[in-house]
């Protein structure tokens, strides 16, 4: 009975991609880049087979903050304003993603690590100026405009930061480039999004008001669209954890580059003798 079962353990590991051998169950790159969101490359220690795939908790995080924050941008519902779902900035989203980006980081998975690292901080800054209790704008208050939110100097500081928050998205954007398409597509529309709301704060710092709002509507679409990807990529990582076989694709980009599933000592060693 005992060897039965352990040959349908193994035929039903093969059909999910996963490899047994005597000691171990290992994956294919392919499989291992769609489950981890990161190239497979040589570790010491067997992280990945004593702990669980953090990968998917972290987008669960970032899925219900964005999406929430997408429709609060293009006004669903007649809503103005984040205050009331504040803690999506504090709790929902940057408390999973930490989380999830320490357990990357014990488990050596580089770029998920910091990709959740990234959006727990966005997440908690952004987060500061949906709080009015905080009174960020006091210091550029005038009669006109008490809480000094709407002030040009206010805006386009925020405007400034989101700019940069642009640039350092696309460079993420650069290495998604590596693992597979929607992942990319979500980093790629991320950044749009993301120099679209800086220049809805420029258009506020101008006075534009109906401007930076239709503005506003399209940068709450992008991301609507990013945390349906998110959603996606999240439900199949959840089906590859739990054996659940789905044909659904994710776009796999690893193939055009050169395999990872090296040890850069050995690259190192072999170029040099080269």
């Amino acid at each position: 009975m005992a060897n039965n079962g352990t040959t349908v353990g193994i035929l039903h590991d093969e059909e999910k991609g996963l490899h047994r051998t005597d000691t171990t169950v290992t994956m294919p790159p392919e499989l291992f880049e769609k489950l981890y969101l990161t190239p497979k490359v040589p570790h010491k220690g067997d992280y990945n087979s004593r702990f669980a795939n953090p990968t998917p908790l972290g987008f669960v995080g970032f899925v219900i903050a964005t999406f929430t924050f997408a429709m609060v941008l293009m006004g669903w519902g007649g809503v103005k304003g984040a205050t009331p779902v504040a803690g999506i900035f504090f709790f929902v989203g940057p408390v999973l993603l930490l989380f999830a980006m320490v357990f990357e980081w014990i488990m050596g998975n580089f770029f998920p690590m910091m990709a959740m690292g990234l959006y727990a901080v966005f997440w908690l800054s952004f987060g500061l100026l949906q709080l009015p209790t905080l009174q960020l704008g006091l210091p550029y208050a005038t009669d006109a405009d008490p809480t000094g939110t709407m002030s040009p100097e206010f805006n386009n500081t925020i405007g400034l930061y989101l700019i940069v928050w642009g640039f350092m998205l696309f460079t993420f954007f650069i290495f998604t480039l590596k693992i597979n398409t929607v992942f990319a597509l979500i980093f790629g529309l991320v950044t749009t999004a993301a120099f679209i709301l800086s220049d809805v704060y420029f258009k506020l710092a101008q006075g534009e008001v109906e401007r930076a709002g239709r503005e506003q509507k399209a940068a709450g679409a992008l991301l609507f669209v990013v945390s349906a990807l998110g959603w996606y990529m999240c439900f199949i990582q959840m089906a590859g954890e739990m054996r659940i076989t789905l044909r659904l694709p994710l776009g796999d980009l690893s193939r055009f580059w050169p395999n990872t599933d090296v040890d850069l000592a050995e690259v190192a060693q072999r170029d040099h003798h080269d």
